[in-house]
């Protein structure tokens, strides 16, 4: 007999007597974990009749307030949903309450049962379906980029690295890829990778990356898109808990240093026929791959503009644009070339594949994934052909073309209809209208850079 849901929930019950309550978790369009907090005892059933949550989870924006202009708000009721779990997400969190928490992933769906549109979720899923019936399965992996700071702020009120745990002393020089600086911060490396063993996430590398207090964790490839994305998803959450608990905070932010290096999640992504063949792989072992791997491509760099407001999703997002930083400006591809935006990194023929640089670590990965496989599903289908690689410098070969105007990426996604039907016009209306209510509250925000410059000058 197979088992069922209400079996995972008894059998994690059985294994740790120890756990006390269970953290329900949705990710709402900015990324952010929201749900509840059930005694053990509530678990089953929670797993037997679903949890409500109000579809209104989908309108809230970064400060957790209700973008009534989504149409989830008040004007519908603000009525609930039915949220079930997803299954293998089920797993204790051991850096908190002393092991004696557990957490599990949930979707929503509609009452009678079919996915709810605006859950970033359910958008991937769809986009998924496409590929399922084109007999093709999507490859991914999601590389992440976070800083550590200080709980303290500087003398300005602003993030500063932390000092180190072996020195006492603090980051000031970017060191990529230095071994001293993963040694000094060894304790609360291995409590990641213990907590992820623990809940079971595919770690592969950890970095040091090229600024102060900067760091990378890479997952391991998954031939299960949307599990890869549940995995990115809980280590963000992992991340940020182990560094609370080693004195540090942990940030996804994409920009919080404006001379530094942002954060970004690099993506890669393969495509397997039912003979489990990577059809991005040539016979003859070229590097730029096959003709299917050169349209996906084409798809990718021709939804690109479009697909800015999933890439950026936030004021702070297009502060990382900028020149010298290795941030993609651009519509680019090459072989082995760090400068460009898609990239065909070198290695094994058959794991030839495309690594997507653009986005920031403050995109929701649900929404991230499901934008790059409705590209390549575009170039697929169409037969595109994509420019001339990039060799060397694409920097100095290609001016900059990717809007740094949040208000533009909008207008962009929004005018998009490959994307509007890959990710359902309901999702996108709310996504739009979501996001256009933070941008216009965060433009009624006057910096203390205007101050300093314009107060007394204008």
């Amino acid at each position: 007999m197979q088992p069922t849901a209400l079996d995972e929930a008894r059998d994690f019950l059985d294994r740790h007597p120890d756990i006390a309550s269970v953290d329900l978790l949705i990710s709402d369009l900015n990324g952010v974990l929201r749900g509840k907090r059930i005694p053990r005892d509530n678990l089953e059933k929670a797993y037997r009749d679903g949890v409500n949550l109000p579809a209104s989870v989908f309108a809230l924006d970064i400060l957790g307030n209700t973008v009534e202009e989504t149409g989830l708000g008040l004007d519908s009721g603000d009525g609930d949903r039915v949220c079930r779990p997803v299954p293998g997400t089920l797993m204790p969190s051991p850096w908190l309450r002393g092991g004696r928490q557990a957490q599990v992933l949930m979707t929503m769906e509609e009452t009678d049962g079919s996915p709810y549109d605006a859950d970033p979720r359910q958008v991937l899923a769809r986009v998924l379906e496409r590929f399922r019936r084109a007999r093709l399965t999507p490859v991914v992996a999601v590389e992440l980029e976070f800083y550590l700071i200080d709980r303290e702020r500087d003398a300005l009120g602003m993030a500063q690295p932390p000092c180190s745990p072996a020195t006492g002393e603090r980051a000031t020089h970017s060191q990529l890829y230095s071994i001293n600086e993963l040694d000094e911060y060894a304790d609360f490396l291995d409590d990641i990778h213990a907590a992820a063993r623990t809940q079971g996430l595919p770690l592969d590398t950890a970095l040091k990356e090229c600024a102060p207090g900067q760091f990378e964790i890479n997952l391991i490839h998954c031939d299960d898109a949307l599990a890869a994305c549940d995995s990115a998803v809980l280590l963000k959450r992992l991340i940020k808990g182990v560094a609370l608990h080693h004195g540090f905070e942990a940030t996804f932010m994409a920009k919080p240093y404006g001379q530094e290096a942002g954060n970004g999640t690099h993506v890669h992504i393969s495509l397997l026929d039912e003979a489990g063949h990577n059809v991005f792989a040539a016979d003859d072992g070229a590097p730029l791959g096959t003709p299917t791997l050169k349209q996906a491509a084409a798809g990718l760099l021709e939804l690109m503009p479009a697909c800015m407001a999933l890439f950026a999703p936030n004021l702070n997002s297009f502060r990382r644009f900028q020149p010298g930083l290795y941030v993609p400006m651009a519509p680019t591809w090459g072989y082995d070339n760090r400068s460009v935006a898609v990239r065909i990194p070198s290695g094994a023929n058959q794991a030839r594949r495309l690594e997507h640089r653009v986005a920031g670590a403050d995109a929701n990965p649900y929404l991230l994934m499901a934008g790059l496989l409705a590209a390549i599903d575009h170039g697929l289908r169409q037969g595109l052909t994509p420019p001339p690689a990039i060799s060397g410098n694409a920097y100095d070969q290609v001016a900059p073309s990717l809007t740094n105007s949040w208000h533009r990426a909008l207008e962009l996604l929004e005018a998009n209809e490959v994307l509007a039907e890959a990710l359902g016009p309901d999702f996108l209306r709310i996504f739009l209208a979501n996001r256009r209510a933070e941008r216009d509250l965060a433009m009624q925000a006057v910096s203390k850079l205007e101050y300093d410059w314009y107060l007394r000058h204008v």
